[in-house]
C-alpha cells in the first residue's frame, strides 16, 4: 500500500507561548485537491510551513510521500505559491527568472542552466498561457499572472505536491478561471495540491475535498459537507449562520474573514 502524499499526525506547534496547532491531524491522498478553510489565525500558514519543514513541531510528525519534509524539498518535490504579500514585487527578476528558481535543485554550484533547464522553464511558461511575458519584470504582471507564475516555477521545478497560499486573493474572475482549470490539469497529471483560501465560492468547483481548520483539524471531507454553514460556525462563528445561503446547495455565503485582525 503506497504512503498517502501528505500525513500530519497530531502536529503542535507553539510561538512563544502562542498555540498555532493543536494536535492538528490531516491526511490527502496523491492526486487530490484539498482546500484548507480557517480564518485568520486558525493556523492555516503554520501548517503550510510544517508541511514544508519550515516550522519543526513540538509535537507529532508530518511525511510527504512517507519521507520527511527535509528530504522531500531537497529533492525538489514541493512547490510552493506564496501570498502575494510575502514577495518583494519590485526585486528586478524576470517572470523566466522567477521561473528558473525552480531548476536550482537541478543546477550544479554554478547555477549556470542548462539546454533542459531553459526547455523546462519554457514548457512551464506556456503550460500557464505567460510565454509572451517571460522578460516582463515580475512585479509588473497582474494579480492572477503572478500566481501562475509561481505555479510554473513548480511545474518546472518537477513538483509532485503544490500548496498555494490565497491563490485567488486579488485575482479577477477570468484568471481565477485560468487558475482553476490549470490545477485541475496539475492534479490530473498526479500532483498532489493543498490550497488555503478564503474564496468559499471557489472551492466546491475546484476542490475533491476541504479540511475545516481551527488550530486543530475541525473536518476533512467533502466540500459541500464541510462548508454547511453549522459547520463553518464552529471556526467562523455563529454570525454564519445568520447568512442567507445562495442558490447552489451546500455553498455558503462567504463569511467576511479577510479583514479580521491578525495572520496565521
Amino acid at each position: 500500500m503506497s504512503n498517502p502524499a501528505i500525513l500530519v499526525e497530531n502536529v503542535t506547534v507553539h510561538y512563544g507561548e502562542v498555540l498555532a496547532l493543536d494536535a492538528a491531524s490531516l491526511t490527502v491522498e496523491a492526486a487530490r485537491i484539498c482546500g484548507l478553510v480557517g480564518m485568520n489565525g486558525s493556523g492555516k500558514s503554520t501548517l503550510f510551513k510544517a508541511i514544508m519543514g519550515m516550522v519543526k513541531p513540538d509535537a507529532g510528525r508530518v511525511l510527504i510521500n512517507g519521507e520527511s519534509p527535509a528530504k522531500a524539498r531537497k529533492k525538489g518535490g514541493i512547490g510552493y505559491v506564496p501570498q502575494s504579500e510575502d514577495v518583494d514585487w519590485q526585486f528586478p527578476l524576470s517572470v523566466r527568472d522567477v521561473v528558473m528558481m525552480g531548476r536550482y535543485g537541478h543546477q550544479g554550484f554554478t547555477r549556470r542552466a542548462s539546454r533542459a533547464d531553459r526547455d523546462a522553464v519554457d514548457l512551464a511558461l506556456d503550460r500557464v498561457e505567460l510565454s509572451e511575458f517571460a522578460s516582463r519584470q515580475i512585479g509588473q504582471l497582474s494579480g492572477g499572472q503572478k500566481k501562475r507564475a509561481f505555479v510554473a516555477r513548480g511545474i518546472a521545478q518537477g513538483a509532485t505536491m503544490m500548496l498555494l497560499d490565497e491563490p485567488f486573493a486579488g485575482v479577477d474572475k477570468r484568471s481565477e478561471a485560468t487558475m482553476t482549470r490549470l490545477l485541475k490539469e496539475l492534479a490530473a497529471d498526479g500532483c498532489t495540491i493543498l490550497i488555503s483560501t478564503h474564496d468559499l465560492h471557489a472551492l466546491p468547483q475546484l476542490c475533491d475535498e476541504a479540511v475545516l481548520l481551527m488550530r486543530k483539524v475541525l473536518m476533512h471531507g467533502p466540500p459541500e459537507v464541510v462548508l454547511q454553514p453549522e459547520h463553518l460556525a464552529m471556526a467562523f462563528g455563529l454570525d454564519v449562520l445568520n447568512r442567507d445561503l445562495p442558490e447552489q446547495p451546500g455553498v455558503p455565503e462567504r463569511p467576511d474573514v479577510a479583514n479580521q485582525p491578525g495572520r496565521n
